[in-house]
């Protein structure tokens, strides 16, 4: 009697990745995406698909690394206390270092606001068999600037492109890069961590609370709450615009970390498993030189046996 063939990875994650990707296709609103959600989940089991797709990403990685073709770029993007750098050490936690880099982009510099906005991040991109990660990215340049546009003065923008298109000239601009990194072999992962305001508080509450977390906190967060509205009405649009099948939007329920960790670790993992990832094979030529080599190693073993038989012979006489 045949066994039934077992799921795929995909297949087994879909649960936790299918209700919050969004590529374009449809409509979108912001509102009807639970902060909340737990995937019919407890703590117990979201441990256990944690764990699981720790061992299964450090295995993909692994061989993204040996196979050296393509490139993964994950984008987390959230308000203050969303989660997004326990996120990322928690779902990477075992991932060899040498293959993952995570980079956080804060207020830009001066030097590089004499670039264009994309420019920045462009230079951080993630080389072939590696992972790059995105703590905030270019998007900010879409989010922040937007709602404080003192800041998009600072750009040194020629004065007649600074028009009332400017932002949707950036999500054609950012669209298109990001098609271009796909054709090119770069696999483009955006998390939105999508927190409730009142969970924004409790965690700010926490912050003051404890002195460990003490350092997280600033008056600014606080200024940046009080435009709540108007940052998530910014990250609809954003979603909305640049959402597509080669670069989709995850729209993470936040409230509970252990849960957006599921999903965010889940869609990655089986993002990386529709690569079909593999190590090299060796060629013919390689193979007979494995085997000149085998036998040269195999050969000095046995020298070194003799050696040792001869040295023992002459201790004895």
């Amino acid at each position: 009697m045949s066994k039934k063939p077992s799921p795929s990875l995909a297949a087994e994650l879909k649960p936790f990745v299918a209700p919050f990707r969004f590529d374009g296709s449809g409509k979108f609103h912001l509102r009807s995406h639970k902060t909340d959600e737990k995937g019919g989940l407890d703590k117990d089991k979201a441990e256990k698909i944690l764990e699981a797709n720790r061992e299964r990403l450090n295995d993909f990685q692994e061989r993204l690394y040996a196979q050296d073709r393509w490139s993964v770029l994950v984008i987390l993007q959230g308000m203050d206390a969303a989660g997004k750098d326990s996120a990322i050490k928690s779902i990477f936690e075992g991932v060899n270092p040498q293959g993952c880099e995570v980079y956080s982009f804060k207020q830009p510099t001066s030097h590089e606001l004499d670039h264009d906005f994309m420019w920045r991040c462009m230079t951080a991109l993630p080389e072939r068999g590696r992972i790059g990660i995105f703590n905030r990215s270019y998007y900010e340049e879409c989010l922040v600037t937007r709602v404080h546009p003192e800041f998009l003065a600072q750009e040194k923008i020629p004065p007649k492109l600074m028009t009332k298109n400017i932002w949707r000239d950036r999500f054609e601009d950012i669209s298109a890069i990001e098609r271009y990194l796909a054709r090119n072999g770069t696999v483009i992962l955006k998390f939105f961590l999508n927190l409730s305001r009142e969970e924004q508080r409790a965690r700010f509450l926490d912050r003051l609370d404890q002195p460990a977390k003490n350092w997280k906190f600033s008056m600014n967060d606080i200024k940046e709450r009080a435009l709540w509205p108007r940052y998530m009405a910014v990250y609809q649009d954003i979603v909305r615009h640049t959402s597509t099948a080669l670069a989709p939007w995850y729209v993470v329920p936040a409230d509970h970390k252990w849960f957006a960790r599921v999903v965010i670790g889940s869609a990655i993992v089986s993002a990386l498993e529709n690569l079909d990832l593999h190590f090299p094979r060796a060629d013919k030529a390689s193979l007979r030189e494995f085997e000149q080599v085998r036998e040269a190693l195999e050969n000095e073993g046995k020298g070194r046996k003799k050696a040792k038989v001869a040295k023992r012979a002459g201790k004895g006489s």
